[in-house]
C-alpha cells in the first residue's frame, strides 16, 4: 500500500462524511434562516423558536434520506472492507 493509496482512503472518507452531511446542513441552514427573518420582522426573540423547527427538520431530514445515508454508508464501508483485504495478500 503506498501513500497514494492511503490519501485515496482518507479523501473517500471525507467526501462520503460530506456528502452525508450536507442535506442536513443545508436543511438546518435554511429554517435557520427562514425563522431569523421571520424574528427580525416581528420582533419576537423567543430561544425555542430557533432551536425547535431546526431540530423537526432535521429529524425530517434524518427520516427521509436515512435509507439512502445507511446505504451509501454500507457501500463503502463494504469497499473499504474488500481493499484490506486485497492489502493482506
Amino acid at each position: 500500500m503506498s501513500l497514494g493509496d492511503i490519501i485515496m482512503f482518507l479523501r473517500g472518507g471525507v467526501w462520503q462524511i460530506f456528502i452525508m452531511v450536507v442535506p442536513i446542513l443545508g436543511a438546518a441552514l435554511l429554517i435557520g434562516l427562514i425563522v431569523a427573518i421571520f424574528q427580525a420582522t416581528t420582533s419576537i426573540q423567543e430561544q425555542t423558536l430557533t432551536f425547535a423547527p431546526k431540530f423537526f427538520v432535521i429529524l425530517l431530514v434524518i427520516a427521509l434520506l436515512g435509507g439512502w445515508m445507511f446505504s451509501s454508508m454500507r457501500d463503502y464501508t463494504i469497499s473499504l472492507f474488500q481493499l484490506i483485504s486485497q492489502m493482506g495478500r
